[in-house]
């Protein structure tokens, strides 16, 4: 949710065009119905770890 926040805050304040955020938003769900997800998600779990204990 945090993520779609801060894209919703870029696209608005016009940091970031709709059709690039489309098409990363449409190569995140690819990227997520592959094998790989898993290790993805576990590397975010840990930098969002390595984050908080800032």
């Amino acid at each position: 949710m945090l993520l779609g926040i801060i894209v919703f805050v870029l696209l608005k304040g016009g940091y970031v065009r709709v059709g690039p955020a489309l098409a990363c938003s449409l190569f995140g769900f690819t990227l997520a119905a592959t094998g790989l997800a898993p290790a993805i998600n576990s590397g975010l779990i840990s930098f969002a770890g390595l984050i908080s204990s800032f």
